[in-house]
């Protein structure tokens, strides 16, 4: 079984300073639902990891919950389908390492699903998660969109990271 990770914000759905707390607030990145669905006819199980109650805003589970569903619902329309939504029940980031949530996260859907992340692209637009592809022995790919092109100039970039300008460039060069 082919596996990837996927973060939501910034590499599906524009992300923005204010956080989409509502459903209705909710939109994709062009391309990023029919790359999901490419992935999918590609033989890939695409798996959310979404640092949602690590960011700025607390957000409660049914506002959640309507955000994913209309990003589900999204994808089956483009032709894809995303597996499984993974997120992290800590909503202090004071209080609680973001990027230890992110390879707990990780680490949990290698066990739900029977992977080696040895072999499984982690797609991020955040350094945080590109550290935390590197740290579970996973491939970062780094997407342009989102936080992407200001990620692109940290120093400390994990260095096998690969770079792309979003989630369709990447599926249509890199995955064969």
């Amino acid at each position: 079984m082919k596996l990837i990770i996927l973060d939501q914000g910034g590499v599906i759905n524009k992300d923005s300073i204010a956080i989409a707390n509502k459903s209705s607030e909710w939109s994709p990145i062009l391309g990023s639902l029919e790359a999901i669905a490419y992935l999918n006819q590609m033989g890939y199980r695409v798996v959310v990891a979404s640092n949602r109650s690590c960011d700025r805003k607390m957000m409660d589970i049914s506002a959640f919950n309507a955000i994913n569903d209309k990003m589900c619902k999204a994808a089956n329309q483009a032709g894809g389908r995303i597996d499984a939504i993974f997120f992290s029940p800590q909503s202090n980031i004071e209080k609680y390492n973001c990027g230890k949530s992110l390879i707990t996260m990780f680490e949990e859907i290698a066990l739900r699903f029977y992977a080696d992340l040895k072999n499984v692209f982690i797609v991020g637009d955040e350094l945080r998660y590109l550290r935390a592809a590197e740290f579970v022995g996973a491939i970062p790919i780094m997407v342009l969109t989102g936080k992407g092109k200001k990620t692109k100039n940290a120093k400390s970039l994990p260095k096998d990271t690969k770079s792309f300008t979003d989630l369709a460039s990447f599926s249509d060069t890199f995955i064969k």
